[in-house]
């Protein structure tokens, strides 16, 4: 395999996926802990945290360095952490979370926010995202994969490699940032290339590839899925095939990320001639926190020996208030003391100067000795107006079954808690171009979500009265994104709505007659 054979020729081993593979979770998380504290003990929030003294509490009983660390330094957002020390590096003032100076920032979705915020991306950052996307692609080793699959093309579907520049730093998505620094062995396998990456027009960038789509091998696919699925569908119109095959025949491996990929799967796999393997990757603003490493699993493993300290906040009212904000006093657990089962926010320590940062994401393990994840939303995209308790995990999966159950292919939704007379209502949003009654709609995802989860069953019987189903060409979701300032592989429409979004999608709705 040409990848791995390059990967191994440059001295690249799997020394890091075996050390976790053979290691205690909690002993390689104690000791990054240690490496991120020592190398950041001289920086401003070291010192005004005095990471030296948590730094001693690695010598003494097994807990004393969580007990001082949590107790030394504080719980952050995003607003906290950048009002307090970020805004600083976006100055140019070095040594602040991390030493030296910050000259890249990626620009988050913001799907949660109403606004894009600035992350901060080290050097060391970089290079530890490098590390993780190659422990992913040795990891294909354990696939019963054609030797002749990694000599094939790799196509990234990702954000302008043309980044803005301040005088002071330079900004951009974060497939950005990190796809113009690919290492030189990489660039061979790597599409569409530097000129197309460069590309800011999103249009314009797509248009690009499918011009390009003809003379080029492709035998893995990575990106956002519907985005891709977007991509997939223009090239076969423009070359009039029946599906992607036929032009890509050596398509074997999809890598994807951000979003679950269930709602989307019947859709896209219409545009098959042959199955695909579906590899699904954590990769964030803030780092690359896991991918899957196993065959036949539909969860990720936790990256715990690269540049990441993980903390776990179990998902409930104790630690969050109803609008998904941490409180001050939420109790917090190293990896060790996790359950099974159950629903924890993610708290990071990074090598670019996060500290117990508070990613928004949900995660539940599914193994703790072998530390696999799965997503199951995000702290504010549950929807609880009145103890339903929503996931974005039950949302994903009430339109996997709904979708199966009409034969249609639903592209994207999202969910509104309205006012209902004295009460609460749901609204959804789904977007399809296919015909369906929205009453047999409304009544499968009302169903399934009963099935799904025994709190929204109890609501539907008490303050959650009613169920609102409106189905919408897909485009006006990526219209909407578009008008957002949001077009592009990096960015995916919110599952949930909440706050200034709310009346801005509504705004939109009835801009273009469509009537709530």
């Amino acid at each position: 395999m040409a990848i791995i054979s390059t990967l191994l020729k440059k001295g690249i081993r799997l020394r890091e996926s075996l050390e976790q593979e053979y290691s205690h979770p909690l002993e390689l998380q104690r000791q990054e802990l240690k490496k991120l504290l020592i190398q950041a003990a001289e920086t401003e929030i070291g010192k005004k945290y005095d990471f030296p003294k948590i730094l001693k509490g690695f010598r003494r009983g097994e807990d004393e360095f969580y007990e001082r660390y949590k107790a030394q330094v504080p719980i952050y957002d995003y607003d906290r952490i950048h009002s307090e020390w970020w805004y600083k590096l976006l100055e140019g003032k070095p040594n602040v979370t991390w030493p030296g100076p910050v000259r890249h920032f990626a620009l988050s979705s913001g799907t949660s926010g109403a606004t894009s915020k600035f992350i901060p991306i080290t050097k060391d950052m970089v290079k530890a995202i490098r590390r993780t996307g190659v422990r992913q692609i040795l990891s294909l080793s354990k696939y019963d994969l054609p030797a002749s699959l990694l000599t094939k093309g790799i196509l990234m579907l990702g954000g302008s490699t043309d980044l803005e520049f301040n005088g002071t730093y330079f900004s951009g998505d974060l497939s950005g940032i990190t796809t113009g620094r690919l290492p030189i062995w990489f660039q061979r396998f790597y599409k569409p290339g530097k000129k197309i990456s460069r590309s800011k027009n999103w249009g314009d960038k797509l248009d690009q590839i499918v011009e390009k789509a003809e003379s080029w091998d492709i035998g893995i696919i990575v990106g956002v899925p519907a985005w891709l699925q977007i991509l997939i569908e223009k090239i076969i119109a423009h070359y009039q095939l029946n599906n992607i095959h036929e032009i890509w025949p050596n398509l074997q491996i999809f890598v994807h990320g951000g979003v679950s990929f269930e709602p989307y799967r019947k859709g896209f796999e219409r545009l098959l001639g042959k199955p695909l393997l579906y590899l699904e990757t954590y990769l964030a603003s803030e780092g690359f926190l896991a991918f899957q490493a196993l065959p036949n699993r539909k969860s990720m493993r936790l990256v715990l020996n690269n540049g990441i300290f993980h903390e776990f906040v179990p998902f409930n009212e104790e630690n969050f208030d109803e609008e998904g904000n941490i409180k001050t006093e939420a109790q917090t657990l190293k990896i060790d003391e996790i359950e099974v089962g159950k629903d924890y926010a993610l708290l990071i320590s990074t090598c670019a100067g996060a500290w117990r940062y508070l990613i928004g994401d949900i995660v539940r393990f599914v193994s703790k000795e072998e530390s696999e994840i799965i997503i199951t939303g995000r702290t504010k995209h549950f929807l609880s107006l009145c103890g339903e308790h929503l996931s974005v995990d039950n949302m994903n999966k009430a339109i996997e079954l709904t979708a199966e159950e009409h034969d249609m292919n639903i592209r994207e939704f999202t969910v509104l808690g309205v006012p209902h007379q004295s009460l609460f209502a749901h609204h959804w949003f789904i977007g399809s171009d296919d015909k369906v009654k929205k009453s047999l709609l409304k009544k499968s995802i009302d169903e399934n979500l009963k099935v799904l989860n025994d709190d929204y069953a109890v609501e539907r019987n008490h303050a959650l009265k009613q169920v609102k189903v409106t189905v919408l060409p897909s485009s006006f979701f990526y219209d909407w994104l578009k008008e957002q300032g949001k077009e592009g592989g990096q960015y995916k429409f919110p599952r949930v709505l909440k706050g200034d979004k709310v009346a801005s999608w509504q705004e939109f709705l009835l801009k273009n007659e469509v009537k709530l």
